[in-house]
């Protein structure tokens, strides 16, 4: 039985599947296939992403291959209780409330997993930390999960190098189609639709800091550039940023870059990226923001601790009055900026991104006699298959090699 917060808002949260479903040309069509070919039928997936209406819609197309759906959101700020309330009467079990306590979260994921999933889709580990921990019982049936970002792969490393993952776990998020296309321009685009939706304030002539350039930093570094800010990048890894230094991006410590910048995005994966120390020496009405998976990147906590005074100053964003009469404004609860005061990838960014999870469930289903418990990487085929679906999506065509060349380039004799 369904958890949300109101079954009343069910049309709202319909319509906002309908329109996503028509820019999601490539899951389309695997929902196509799918749905006469029942590639999941008899098994259970349990879905644990953001619960916005893209999720929603790859959660029915594996529901309309012939599995048995449960679905969850990854971070109660980022769920729409409208769409929880749409997916449900399409009939697919929910289990989603906007923003509740972290004890009221868990309990939601764990409501999602008691039927003893056969495959699951997670995005940053809760699912994998439940089924190979506290609530291994729930696990005696799994054997296979797709994960979708990039500090749930770091986790799962993590567990495979210990020995203890609970399943065969796919890393979608290391698909081209998922880090070329949805970590650079999805990321890129939705971080500064949030920023500028929530602040209602100009970008052109502030300067950003940019924490972390891998794939999300470098596309929200590049949108922030081409909407004329200064950009500054904070790095640990040398040629990443010798790279931000090449695309013409100033590079510093976070030390340095703290005094000026105006607006901050963290994009690291990592926690205590932006600490007190950073805070002390901020301009007045500085704007704090996330992007990476979990809200540990900007120390909030530690803010809150050196402030006289907090108060919402807008929807989505809280002000930090510090003992100089300094406000620092933090959106989002340093949450996912994107999902907690924004709506998330674009339709056609995420179209790629669930085709490769749907792809990959069903090689795991395939091959499921054969797995075993590592991480696994997306094969080619099912990545270079949906790029040339959504080339031809798009109304657009890509050279062929010619025999001859193919053995130009795969030869030593030439």
């Amino acid at each position: 039985m369904s958890i949300v917060k109101d079954m009343s808002l069910a049309p709202s949260g319909r319509r906002k599947i309908g329109w996503v479903r028509d820019f999601m040309p490539a899951l389309g069509g695997i929902e196509a296939r799918f749905e006469k070919e029942k590639p999941f039928a008899g098994l259970r997936v349990a879905v644990s992403v953001h619960l916005e209406a893209k999720t929603a819609n790859l959660g029915y197309v594996l529901a309309k291959g012939g599995a048995e759906v449960h679905l969850t959101g990854s971070n109660p700020l980022s769920t729409q209780d409208d769409v929880a309330a749409g997916l449900a009467d399409l009939g697919v079990e929910t289990f989603g409330v906007h923003g509740v306590s972290a004890e009221e979260y868990e309990r939601l994921l764990i409501e999602t997993i008691k039927f003893k999933p056969h495959l699951i889709v997670d995005d940053g580990g809760d699912l994998v930390h439940l089924l190979g921990g506290k609530c291994a019982d729930l696990a005696e049936n799994l054997f296979g999960g797709c994960e979708e970002t990039t500090t749930g792969i770091l986790r799962l490393k993590a567990r495979e190098r210990e020995g203890i993952l609970p399943c065969a776990m796919m890393a979608v998020n290391d698909a081209k189609a998922k880090h070329y296309y949805d970590n650079k321009y999805g990321t890129g685009q939705s971080v500064w639709d949030a920023i500028m939706h929530t602040t209602n304030l100009v970008v052109a002539g502030k300067t950003v800091v940019v924490a972390g350039y891998g794939w999300c930093g470098k596309g929200v570094a590049m949108r922030a550039s081409g909407m004329g800010a200064d950009v500054i990048v904070c790095e640990v890894d040398p040629f990443k940023a010798l790279d931000a230094t090449m695309n013409g991006f100033r590079v510093m410590p976070m030390d340095e870059a703290a005094r000026y910048g105006d607006v901050f995005v963290t994009v690291t994966g990592c926690k205590d990226v932006i600490t007190p120390k950073h805070f002390e020496v901020m301009k007045n009405n500085a704007i704090l923001t996330n992007a990476g998976h979990f809200d540990c990147e900007v120390d909030v906590a530690g803010l809150a601790e050196m402030a006289v005074r907090r108060e919402v100053r807008r929807e989505n964003i809280e002000g930090f009055t510090l003992s100089d009469g300094r406000v620092l404004n933090v959106i989002g609860e340093g949450r996912l900026v994107n999902l907690a005061a924004g709506n998330g990838h674009p339709a056609e960014i995420m179209d790629m991104s669930f085709a490769v999870q749907a792809l990959a469930l069903e090689w795991l289903v395939k091959h499921r006699d054969g797995l075993e418990k590592k991480l696994y990487q997306v094969p080619a085929e099912i990545d270079d298959q949906i790029g040339r679906v959504k080339l031809a999506a798009m109304g657009l065509s890509i050279d062929t090699l010619t025999p001859e060349q193919e053995a130009y380039l795969n030869g030593w004799k030439a």
